[in-house]
């Protein structure tokens, strides 16, 4: 799924949450993350991106039940799916969280719910083929885009970053939407580099004469320092180039 990191009600998002930081969250809520294989844990240490999405829901007489898939990209290309279970056992309750590493334990966790079992439940198969589904409409921020745009661009460091006719196309932006890219560069991993942290996000703006345009951004701690970089580019293929780039440069 999308992951928007900046709306018009939280204004400091110029520093997106990382895939550790999600981690963090994620076991900090779990009633029962101590009991997850340490390997696991570890491998997730140095994922390189993550995705989440609502796989199931329950909602009825008070009760309600949500499962979760949450996907780490891992260093070595591979992923990791964690899966989470949120529900309140009686109506009115908090919300519990739950944290499972396969499908099969989470089936048990969830069939222990008092949930009436002629309720169906409402389900988004893996199966499903997502191409066959319209794109949805961006949903845009009608809030100080044009100054979004101009402190995106200057926190830009790449030489070939936008230029100064780009930076005037944004001037008249009236609307921005952001959403995080899921993907890795194609070549990570080895000594030195499981530490490496990329993130793509597509920062959409709508001009005032109805045009949008794109742009897109690469943060990243392939730095000699291992300090956060970020990189701003026109297209999707440069952005990813240059993730796969700066992969290979770190030694």
């Amino acid at each position: 799924m999308s992951v928007p990191y900046e709306t018009a009600a939280y204004e400091p998002a110029d520093s997106p949450e990382s895939p550790e930081e999600h981690l963090a969250r994620l076991l900090g809520r779990a009633l029962n993350s101590f009991e997850l294989p340490d390997e696991a844990v570890r491998l997730l240490d140095c994922a390189l991106a993550y995705d989440s999405s609502l796989h199931s829901a329950h909602h009825s007489a008070g009760l309600h039940r949500e499962t979760y898939r949450h996907t780490w990209l891992l260093a070595d290309g591979s992923a990791l799916t964690l899966w989470e279970l949120v529900h309140n056992t009686t109506p009115g309750s908090e919300p519990q969280h739950e944290v499972y590493v396969d499908g099969e334990e989470l089936g048990v966790a969830t069939a222990r719910l008092p949930l009436p079992p002629e309720t169906p439940d409402f389900e988004l198969p893996v199966a499903v083929q997502l191409s066959q589904i319209p794109a949805p409409l961006p949903v845009y921020v009608p809030d100080a885009s044009a100054d979004h745009a101009r402190r995106l661009l200057r926190r830009a460091e790449n030489t070939d970053r936008p230029g100064p006719r780009t930076a005037a196309l944004l001037t008249t932006a009236s609307a921005h939407q952001i959403t995080q890219a899921f993907g890795r560069p194609a070549a990570v991993g080895g000594p030195g580099r499981s530490r490496l942290s990329f993130s793509l996000y597509e920062h959409a703006f709508l001009l005032r004469d109805g045009v949008e345009i794109s742009l897109w951004e690469v943060e990243h701690t392939a730095t000699p320092d291992g300090r956060h970089m970020c990189e701003v580019y026109t297209t999707e293929d440069a952005a990813r180039d240059a993730m796969e780039r700066r992969a290979t440069q770190v030694p």
